[in-house]
């Protein structure tokens, strides 16, 4: 089987590659991708058959309860259901009149990849390990890069993980566990197939291997996801970035949350929200962690039966004629993402012609006032007020006319000052609407006499301006305009 050989060498590199300071963890996670482990049956003792049953008919309770999870999210893209027998396919449909099967043979069985573009097991052979991205009760995601140079991250069971370690001792059956364990992934498979959005990271593809260690993945159980590679998000670092770019990661997430308020599997809360959940890519705010996602809604007969509760603050939603309550997932989304995301991340530094706003967003969505709609017509607003300069209007227009603008030119021989937050750690660089805008904070800074519009702009659009007490030359830069105190001009070199 060449395609179990290609995973099989692509563990052992996995393996072996890895940062000397992880491969113990590593190795006792990865190396058994495609090793085989003797079934629970042939490590029994004699007399053990009573035992073996109980034990046996309790896993496989559990792993129909997590197939249970799974099998709603199986809402077929094309109605294809290729890949089963006529027999599984009439009773099936029976069952499950719409559901994708080619989706869960995929995950399950090891079938072939069903889109060209997606990465199979075969993509993981020459593979190189660079560092483990992180460990949990569940899961390993390892940095890796790929054959052809390409950064990937790759999800897999943790070996050593307490899920696993629970199960085996419950349960005595490493395939078997490795299979109640690898549910988790599955389902997140599903979750990322199915909700794809750009503030969702990308499925990449996975290698699965099917009961018996058929599709080329390696023994019965083993599942590996293979994500794009993103930066897992750094609060306290973010705390110390310009407000740009904590409304941008606050901007993201309410656009994520809007479309988890009416995806293609309706409704969606994240049970576990915290800013671990999540990575950036490119600047980009990303869900990466899915696997506690659902889409159940909550039954109920009254209000009563209906109510959010977070550590410091109770909320009780209607209880709606269908015997649902309504909008809780939603609302859910919305609390969590004002208290880890909004509280630390939008009202500090926010522009002074915006503030208003910010403080709207902040008691609307503390007081869960505002659905997802009218939270993210509210962020899309500021953002165009921000974008355009309109929060400026108030700006007295005299004011750029203090300044002496030298076009073409830039500086040498500064003498920077500190401000923050900055976009650079050794100056002051700030971004800005237009010189009109620059010209009132260098007025605003007791240090500064003069300032650089470049060529660099931030993901708004916005300019990057340099602030400065002082320079010694100007020199010529076709991409960035010099503006000087006019009290100062008479005092400055040229060239």
């Amino acid at each position: 089987m060449p395609g179990m050989g290609n995973s099989l060498r692509a563990a052992a590199l996995l393996a072996f590659v890895v940062l000397s300071i992880l491969v113990s963890l590593l190795i006792s996670s990865v190396q058994q991708f495609g090793a085989r482990v003797s079934h629970f049956s042939n490590a029994t003792l004699p007399g053990d058959e009573e035992k073996l049953a109980s034990l046996r008919g309790a896993l496989i309770y559990q792993l129909n309860e997590r197939r249970k999870e799974i099998i709603p999210l199986l809402l077929p893209e094309d109605g294809d259901e290729n890949g089963l027998s006529e027999e599984a396919r009439h009773s099936s449909r029976a069952q499950d009149p719409i559901l994708d099967y080619n989706l869960w043979n995929e995950i399950t069985l090891g079938s072939r990849k069903a889109h060209l573009d997606e990465m199979g097991c075969d993509s993981l052979v020459d593979m190189q390990a660079v560092e483990i991205l992180g460990s949990g009760y569940t899961k390993l995601v390892v940095r890796v890069n790929l054959a052809g140079g390409q950064p990937v991250a790759l999800k897999l069971v943790n070996e050593q993980g307490i899920d696993m370690g629970k199960c085996l001792e419950d349960f005595k059956d490493p395939q078997g566990c490795r299979e109640l364990v690898s549910s988790k992934l599955q389902k997140e498979i599903v979750l990322l197939q199915r909700l794809k959005h750009p503030n969702v990271i990308k499925l990449k593809g996975h290698c699965a291997g099917g009961r018996g260690g058929g599709g080329g993945g390696g023994e019965g159980g083993r599942v590996t996801v293979i994500l794009e590679q993103g930066n897992p998000l750094q609060m306290i670092q973010l705390l110390q970035s310009p407000w740009e770019d904590r409304f941008r990661v606050c901007l993201d997430l309410v656009r994520l949350l809007h479309f988890l308020s009416q995806s293609p599997l309706g409704s969606v809360a994240l049970l576990d929200f915290q800013p671990r959940q999540f990575v950036t890519v490119s600047g980009e705010l990303k869900l990466t962690d899915l696997d506690d996602a659902s889409a159940e809604e909550t039954a109920c007969q009254s209000d009563t039966d209906c109510t959010l509760e977070f550590p410091h603050r109770n909320f009780t939603l209607p209880c709606s004629a269908r015997g649902v309550c309504e909008g809780l997932n939603e609302k859910r989304n919305i609390y969590n993402a004002y208290r880890y995301f909004f509280t630390y991340l939008l009202p500090h530094q926010a522009p002074p012609g915006l503030t208003h706003l910010v403080d709207h967003i902040m008691n609307s969505t503390g007081e869960l006032k505002a659905d997802i709609n009218q939270t993210l017509e509210a962020f899309e607003h500021i953002l165009l007020l921000y974008k355009s300069g309109l929060h400026l209007d108030n700006l007295p227009p005299s004011v750029v006319k203090d300044y002496t603008v030298m076009r073409g030119m830039g500086t040498s021989g500064n003498v920077e000052y500190r401000c923050w937050p900055s976009y650079s750690q050794q100056g002051c660089v700030l971004s800005v609407h237009s010189a009109k805008e620059a010209a009132y904070i260098c007025n605003s800074h007791s240090q500064c006499n003069s300032f650089t519009l470049t060529g660099q702009k931030t993901w708004t659009g916005r300019l990057l301006a340099s602030f400065r007490s002082s320079f010694s030359h100007l020199e010529p830069d076709g991409t960035s305009e010099v503006y000087v105190k006019k009290t100062k001009a008479l005092e400055t070199p040229t060239v």
